[in-house]
């Protein structure tokens, strides 16, 4: 029975780590999206949907 238990507390701590883990990763993720202008998110969209189109860039039309 107690073996039992301490496997049972190591899955909880094991499952805790996880979480807190996956709290951290999420939060540096957000304040790396946030980081941006809404000016520097417009030209990598329009970049990125450029890209895609297979069209030449708006930073092309510029030169």
């Amino acid at each position: 029975m107690r073996q039992r238990v301490r496997w049972w507390k190591v899955l909880g701590l094991a499952g805790l780590a996880g979480v807190a883990a996956s709290g951290v990763v999420i939060a540096r993720a957000e304040r790396r999206r946030r980081a941006y202008t809404p000016e520097e998110i417009r030209d990598r969209l329009r970049e990125r949907h450029a890209k895609a189109a297979g069209s030449p860039s708006p930073a092309d039309d510029r030169a």
